[in-house]
C-alpha cells in the first residue's frame, strides 16, 4: 500500500492517505519531475511504454515522509535503473497540476499536485540503464538547443540517440525524430510543457 502526505492548497501539511484515496478525494499532494542531462548539453527523455512517447527522465509521487530529493533518486532508480545522489538534484521550477480523468468504468481520478522539477548531471555509461518493463522501453539523448529549435518550428526533425533494452542488453541506435515524438496532453504545447527544463539545461551546460 502506497501512502502520500497531503496538504491544503497553500501547502500546509494536513496528514496522509493512500494514493488511491488522495486521487479519489482530490487531495493536494507532491510529485517530482526528474531530468538528467550531460555536460554536452544533452537532455534525457524516457520513452513511455504505454504511448511510445518521450516524457520526463523519470517522475512520480512523493511518498509519505519522503523528501523531494529522496523521491527524485527513488523514482529514477525504479524507472530507469540509475542510482543518483539526492544532494546533487537542483530545482528547476514548480508547477501546479489540476486534472480530472474519467476512467473507462466511470470512476473520476482527481489529480491535485504541486510538482517540483529537478535536474542532475548524468555521467554514466549507457549500460547502466535498467528499465522498468512495465513503464519504460528506453531513453533518448537529445541536444537541448536543437529540441528548442524543434519546438520553435526552426527545424522539423533532429537526431536522437536511443538506448533501449534488447533481450536483456542495452542497445544504442541513432534515429531521426520530430515534435510528434513528445508526450503532450490536451491544451498543452511541447514548448509550454518542456521549455523551462530545456532552458535550465542549456543555461547549466553553457557556463
Amino acid at each position: 500500500m502506497e501512502y502520500l502526505d497531503y496538504y491544503d492548497e497553500e501547502g500546509n501539511y494536513l496528514g496522509y492517505e493512500t494514493r488511491e484515496k488522495v486521487h479519489e478525494l482530490g487531495l493536494w499532494h507532491k510529485t517530482v519531475h526528474n531530468w538528467l542531462y550531460t555536460d554536452k548539453g544533452e537532455i534525457v527523455f524516457q520513452i513511455r511504454k504505454d504511448l511510445g512517447k518521450f516524457y520526463t527522465t523519470s517522475s512520480g509521487h512523493v511518498r509519505k515522509g519522503e523528501t523531494i530529493e529522496e523521491a527524485f533518486s527513488r523514482e529514477t532508480e525504479e524507472e530507469i535503473g540509475l542510482k543518483t545522489n539526492p544532494n546533487e538534484a537542483k530545482p528547476i521550477c514548480f508547477v501546479t497540476w489540476i486534472k480530472d480523468t474519467v476512467k473507462t468504468d466511470g470512476k473520476i481520478i482527481k489529480d491535485r499536485a504541486k510538482s517540483t522539477f529537478l535536474m542532475s548531471e548524468y555521467k554514466g555509461d549507457f549500460n547502466d540503464f535498467n528499465f522498468d518493463p512495465e513503464e519504460v522501453t528506453g531513453v533518448v539523448f537529445l541536444d537541448a538547443k536543437k529540441v528548442m529549435d524543434l519546438f520553435n518550428n526552426k527545424i522539423t526533425e533532429m537526431d536522437a540517440l536511443y538506448i533501449t533494452d534488447e533481450n536483456g542488453k542495452n542497445k544504442k541506435e541513432e534515429r531521426k525524430i520530430n515534435i510528434d515524438n513528445f508526450l503532450v496532453f490536451e491544451n498543452e504545447t511541447a514548448l509550454d510543457k518542456y521549455g523551462k527544463v530545456l532552458e535550465a539545461v542549456i543555461k547549466e551546460t553553457s557556463k
